[in-house]
């Protein structure tokens, strides 16, 4: 970059059931969501099977889940992934209804996102969460047999 910013790639994981929500994620927050941040690659995940192998297969650094997804809702899904995963990704969940927080706090997300996705807030959050998981020390796994 001509700035002199050197941004780490960043691999995003959107869930959702529904397939124009996890394209209005990627839309909302675009390939670059600050100048230190990014470039992000999306993973789509349709169910959550999918999110909970692809993590388990490591190498994502953020997680953006979708709370009214069916029939694993992203909820469910953040606390099953903050219990049973030591070095869990950042964890986003799209909530409709702002009294739904409090379930974002149960499920343990470090964030929540409005749905419809807003354009101006998801790169602020994004970026955020990305920031902090980049400073975070890496666990370190035992070898695999």
């Amino acid at each position: 970059m001509s700035d002199g910013i050197s941004a780490a790639p960043a691999t995003v994981l959107v869930y959702s059931s529904r397939p124009e929500v996890r394209e209005a994620v990627r839309t909302a927050v675009g390939r670059r969501p600050a100048p230190d941040v990014g470039p992000l690659t999306w993973i789509e995940c349709a169910t959550g099977e999918d999110v909970v192998e692809t993590v388990d297969g490591g190498g994502v650094d953020l997680c953006v889940l979708d709370g009214e997804a069916q029939p694993t809702g992203g909820l469910a899904l953040s606390r099953q992934l903050t219990v049973e995963v030591a070095d869990r990704p950042a964890l986003c969940v799209l909530i409709a209804r702002q009294p739904d927080r409090w379930l974002a706090h149960w499920s343990r997300a470090d964030a929540t996102l409005a749905l419809p996705v807003d354009p101006l807030t998801a790169p602020q959050v994004v970026a955020g969460l990305l920031r902090e998981r980049a400073a975070r020390p890496p666990l370190r796994r035992p070898a695999r047999r």
